[in-house]
């Protein structure tokens, strides 16, 4: 009777481990019981090792494994880099509120303490390292930057002139760039950033001129400051925003051309001339 049930008993367990997935271990020399391995879903016991780190150490180094060790990380980028991957990865981070100041192209302190703050709130390691595992879940909470959030201050390079600002004297106005030329004779005087108009209230492309200057023009319809106000179309002029000058490209103009250094605009009021040509273009 002891042998039947025992018999039963040792194909109850090896039935039970075909169904759990389990491989069934007997116990080792010390006496130790049976231990069960689940299988992985790729059929491979054990999960992948990890990747190198970039300072070309293990999967246990400074970037570490995920929660619970499950998934090495590969480090991407960290403190004291510099390009245009760090400032696309800081507007990101500025996407979901964890750098508050705007992207500069260097991982500085500040993006340091980002990171470290996005992963801590998601149970990452916070090393404050742009890893693998972290920056896919960054990508995977915010959208591919445009061109005005990795420069919302200001500071994108200038685009090249369009062929009608090559002669006279040209108030060169990119709106992919967000810049303004001052040329004169295909000769750059000047650049400045400047904003423009939102889609209700855009500002118009083409080729204009200076009709009227206004040192310290108010506007009749918003009733707001327009200091150094060039009119070139309608109510549309080229002058200094002080909104502009502290919420960059957050915010928008009713149609004007708004330059948010002061000093550069008022140079700029002072050379330009009535008659002389704006070109605002793509």
């Amino acid at each position: 009777m002891r042998t039947t049930g025992l018999r039963r008993a040792l194909a109850g367990l090896a039935v039970l481990a075909v169904v759990s997935g389990c491989t069934v271990n007997a116990g080792d020399a010390r006496g130790k019981g049976p231990s069960a391995r689940a299988a992985a879903p790729d059929g491979k016991g054990g999960g992948r090792p990890g990747a190198p780190s970039k300072g070309g150490g293990g999967a246990s180094g400074s970037a570490g494994a995920g929660k619970g060790g499950a998934e090495a990380a590969e480090v991407l980028w960290s403190r004291g880099d510099r390009g245009d991957d760090i400032r696309r990865a800081q507007a990101r981070l500025h996407q979901v509120a964890w750098l508050i100041t705007p992207p500069t192209g260097t991982y500085d302190a500040r993006t340091v303490a980002a990171v470290k703050g996005f992963q801590g709130k998601r149970g990452l390691p916070r090393t404050g390292d742009l890893d693998t595992v972290t920056w896919r879940r960054l990508r995977g909470m915010t959208h591919e930057p445009a061109a005005w959030e990795l420069y919302p201050y200001g500071g994108q390079p200038a685009a090249r002139p369009d062929p009608r600002c090559m002669t006279g004297r040209v108030l060169c106005v990119s709106k992919t760039s967000r810049t303004l030329r001052w040329m004169i004779d295909g000769r750059t005087v000047s650049e400045m950033d400047v904003r423009f108009g939102s889609q209700y209230t855009p500002t118009r492309e083409g080729v204009f001129s200076i009709y009227f200057k206004s040192r310290y023009h108010v506007s009749t319809i918003y009733h707001t400051s327009m200091p150094y106000a060039m009119f070139f179309s309608g109510g549309q002029a080229v002058h200094y925003s002080s909104d502009f000058a502290a919420r960059g490209y957050y915010g928008a103009s009713h149609g004007c051309v708004n330059v948010r250094d002061r000093s550069k605009v008022s140079a700029l009021f002072a050379q330009v001339r009535t008659g002389d040509k704006v070109v605002v273009y793509w």
